[in-house]
């Protein structure tokens, strides 16, 4: 594997993907020297300035495309181009028809395209998704899904609070809750109705959503998602974080204070790229999104961050998901995607398909009205 941005996206997946024993992280491409030289100092392997002198390299199998949203379709081109399968950050792009252009690329090329990680990957979510696929509690029919955390008051690059250019909670935020519905409902959104919050004149973007999805097989889903660090989600998370680690109620109550202590965030922003393997966050739970519940013809399910509670009349039964590290399931499905286990759902249609949806998400809320997702202008996935 080679890394196109050594940021704080591909920081958060390095300790899974470095623990894989199939894995092999051998060359990585970023501008700043300070990354690129924690890479080689980790992993052993070579860095690069500009990632297009990485591409010519012909061992590496498959590129990890996690630069800033805007960055995506120029570097899954690039990497297409030269041969090399590619996972990208989530979302996929932020244009359609960019999406839709390197999701064709990949097809004509007979390259892979996965999109992830997002919360889709998470082990309580893939075990929900088992037990609710598996028909014992009949139809899935409702899902409601709830996070509420400081996004808009963590460092940002001036594009983090830029829609246009991927910015805001839609692109960020709300496509976990997107992968997340899909992924257990079994099923693709076809329309959308929705409303978005931009409450703080400082922060110039939408820090809160709220959208009633309905999919294809009859099924529908409440979204709900504020980044305004008031009220903190994680509170009915066993008080741990999205990253998997335990936490005290005081950090998130902090988080406003902190931030206000900030002189220069863009600057902060980059002493977050990655430093080496001891210096990420280490959890000890599964990464989450929220309370989430699904309600089915025979039963409702619940998701935490360690287990999977199965309600039906007079009987509760629990589910563990026992923790091994980070991202373990996210590795895996690179590996399966490349060798012939079992397919993924996260292609790269299936990442056209959320980003599609969070299009309407905002033209919903732009237009006041209820927004189809044409068939007609988005891919299938099988």
């Amino acid at each position: 594997m080679g890394v196109i941005g050594l940021g704080r996206g591909f920081a958060l997946s390095a300790r899974g993907l470095n623990a894989h024993p199939d894995i092999h992280l051998v060359a990585g491409a970023n501008p700043s020297e300070a990354p690129r030289r924690a890479f080689e100092a980790t992993f052993g392997g070579q860095s690069f300035a500009d990632h297009t002198d990485m591409l010519r390299d012909p061992d590496i199998e498959v590129v990890y495309v996690a630069t800033p949203h805007q960055m995506h379709s120029a570097h899954v081109t690039d990497c297409f181009n030269a041969g090399k399968h590619v996972v990208v950050e989530k979302p996929i792009t932020i244009a359609l028809e960019e999406a839709r252009t390197i999701t064709r690329l990949a097809a004509n090329k007979g390259l892979h395209l996965l999109v992830g990680p997002s919360h889709s990957y998470d082990a309580p979510v893939a075990r929900a998704a088992e037990v609710i696929s598996g028909g014992s509690l009949g139809q899935p029919k409702m899902l409601h899904m709830l996070t509420a955390t400081d996004f808009m008051y963590r460092p940002r690059r001036p594009e983090e609070l830029t829609t246009s250019e991927g910015g805001g909670v839609v692109f960020s935020q709300a496509v976990h809750q997107v992968d997340v519905a899909m992924r257990l409902l079994g099923s693709s959104p076809t329309s959308v109705y929705a409303k978005v919050g931009e409450w703080d004149p400082e922060r110039p973007s939408e820090g809160a959503i709220t959208a009633i999805l309905s999919f294809a097989n009859g099924a529908f889903a409440s979204l709900t998602y504020s980044g305004y660090g008031h009220y903190d989600s994680d509170l009915e998370m066993d008080n741990v974080s999205e990253l998997g680690i335990e936490k005290a109620p005081k950090d998130h109550r902090e988080t406003r204070l902190a931030f206000e202590e900030i002189a220069d965030e863009t600057a902060l922003k980059r002493t977050r790229a990655f430093t080496g393997i001891d210096g990420l966050p280490d959890p000890t739970h599964h990464e989450h999104f929220g309370p989430v519940t699904v309600f089915c013809e025979r039963g409702d399910i619940h998701l935490s961050p360690d287990r999977v509670s199965l309600y039906r009349a007079g009987a509760i039964e629990t589910i563990d998901c026992p923790f091994d590290h980070s991202r373990k399931d996210f590795a895996q499905a690179i590996v399966d995607l490349l060798r012939g286990g079992p397919m993924p759902v996260q292609t790269g249609a299936w990442g056209f398909t959320a980003l599609a949806t969070c299009h309407a998400i905002l033209q919903s809320a732009q237009t006041g009205q209820p927004v189809s997702i044409n068939p007609q202008t988005t891919v299938t996935h099988d």
